[in-house]
């Protein structure tokens, strides 16, 4: 699947999965206790002879690396027409298989992951097992298991599997920090299905944002990243993972040199809130940046361009409480430089709520230190805080189609309930339903709010299908949905 990232819209990215399954959210599967080792992973590199940084001996690293990469397969619910296996989606010919009814059809699809515990701690990305019903990790020594998402997280593409396992094979997680561009890397992973691919090469660049999300700081890598390598690791010449591969830059699909990894040292702290809560608490300052070109530098009389310059402050805020202003140069953040805007927020994101933590900034050519109280990053969207979660049975949260969410969507009509979340294995996951949809009747009953579905819900005779009308995009569909 190609998408575009960056504001300029310039770059093509193939997200590095098998399939172009639409992305929708998947709840952590629940039901088992939660018992976070008191160390996820560990830091000491796999000992290998006659390993040297100038010439890595790759053939070492890999046989002894490869077998903590797993293959992660899943399967999808999906609502399309179901083309003949081989058709070309443009032949002319393939309009005559979509003029039928879209039923609901499995989708399956792969990617890969790597083992950080020995007790069956998976990292993948969050985008390879995102709206799977089923989820299955194959290791190199043929076995496979089910697998539990124990948790995930959008904004970093970053999730966290289980698998009922132990005395498994790691791979130790190393400092993405110090990488320099030049530096041998070597990646494993699953491309196109061919298990345990592995290939060398450099880094091409770090702290590329690229428009992928808040907080982009890729490893860019010339080692070569094709669909299947999503989740994979990106070794170093320690043998330490030092990134996640997680998409690549083509204009053909396959891979042209060009791939991007999510560092270890971002991921860390995901991982380790995935394992502990399930869910990733974010620091929150409340201020809008951009960088300091050097016509504002001019403008504010700044010697130089670095820093983070605050366009605008939240009400009520952190930073509006620490006296942050609009104008503003934040040079420093707890101890560290600020060297480019964009590193901001991953170094606030990253910093505890609650934690007070000295500032530097510059004000009209002064120096000002000031102290802020990390705040918690609030939910982005309005309707989070009023989702309702409907009969447990059928796995499905909703929230009300408000105005402001209508127009975010691009909803044209504003009746019924959007599914926020639908959980693994569900029924709803079953029939196909997934985050978007919108819900609008219900047993031939017109939906206006969860209560509506609630009470339609409630008169449904047990033991057969729920009949839902649902609307996904410019197209409608009915569903059943078998509790």
């Amino acid at each position: 699947m190609s998408t575009k990232l960056g504001h300029r819209g310039w770059i093509a990215v193939s997200l590095a999965v098998l399939t172009g399954a639409a992305l929708v959210a998947l709840s952590p599967q629940l039901g088992f206790t939660r018992t976070a080792p008191a160390k996820l992973w560990t830091d000491e590199p796999p000992k290998v002879s006659g390993q040297t940084v100038p010439a890595p001996d790759w053939v070492s690293l890999a046989k002894a690396l490869k077998p903590a990469v797993v293959n992660v397969s899943t399967k999808r619910v999906e609502s399309g027409p179901s083309l003949p296996k081989g058709m070309d989606p443009n032949d002319p010919f393939s309009q005559y298989f979509r003029q039928f009814e879209q039923r609901p059809h499995p989708v399956r699809s792969l990617g890969s992951g790597f083992i950080i515990h020995p007790d069956g701690y998976v990292v993948s990305n969050n985008h390879v097992v995102d709206g799977a019903s089923e989820i299955r990790v194959r290791l190199s020594d043929g076995r496979e298991f089910p697998a539990k998402v124990l948790g995930h997280d959008t904004k970093t593409d970053l999730a966290l599997l289980k698998i009922e396992a132990t005395g498994l094979p790691t791979i130790s997680v190393g400092d993405s920090e110090g990488m320099q561009v030049g530096e041998p890397v070597m990646a494993i992973g699953n491309p196109f299905g061919l298990e345990q691919t592995v290939t060398t090469g450099i880094v091409s660049g770090t702290g590329r944002v690229i428009g992928g999300g808040p907080y982009d700081d890729f490893i860019q890598t010339d080692a070569s990243i094709n669909p299947g390598n999503s989740g994979g690791p990106l070794i170093n010449a320690r043998g330490q993972a030092v990134g996640i591969n997680t998409l690549i830059f083509s204009q053909s699909g396959g891979s042209v040199g060009i791939g991007f990894a999510i560092p270890v040292n971002l991921a860390k702290p995901v991982l380790t809130q995935l394992a502990s809560e399930g869910h990733v608490v974010r620091g929150w300052l409340g201020v809008s940046i951009q960088p300091v070109t050097p016509e504002l530098a001019k403008s504010l009389k700044l010697s130089g361009t670095e820093g983070a310059l605050v366009s605008s402050v939240t009400e009520d805020s952190p930073a509006g409480k620490a006296g942050i202003k609009s104008g503003d140069v934040i040079l420093e953040f707890n101890g560290q430089r600020v060297a480019r805007a964009d590193r901001l927020p991953n170094v606030v994101a990253t910093t505890p709520v609650g934690r007070e933590v000295a500032l530097s900034v510059m004000r009209d050519g002064k120096s000002t230190p000031l102290t802020v109280k990390v705040g918690q990053l609030p939910e982005s969207k309005e309707a989070a805080a009023e989702s309702e979660k409907v009969p447990a049975k059928l796995g499905l949260t909703v929230a009300p189609v408000t105005p402001k969410l209508a127009e975010e969507m691009g909803l044209k009509d504003k009746k019924g309930v959007v599914v926020r979340g639908v959980e693994a294995d569900s029924p709803a996951a079953d029939a196909g339903i997934r985050e978007g949809d919108v819900i609008v009747e219900v047993n031939r009953h017109a939906v206006q709010n969860a209560a509506d579905l609630k009470q339609q819900l409630d008169e449904h005779k047990k033991g057969t299908p729920v009949l839902m009308l649902i609307h996904r995009g410019d197209a409608s569909m009915f569903v059943t949905v078998t509790a």
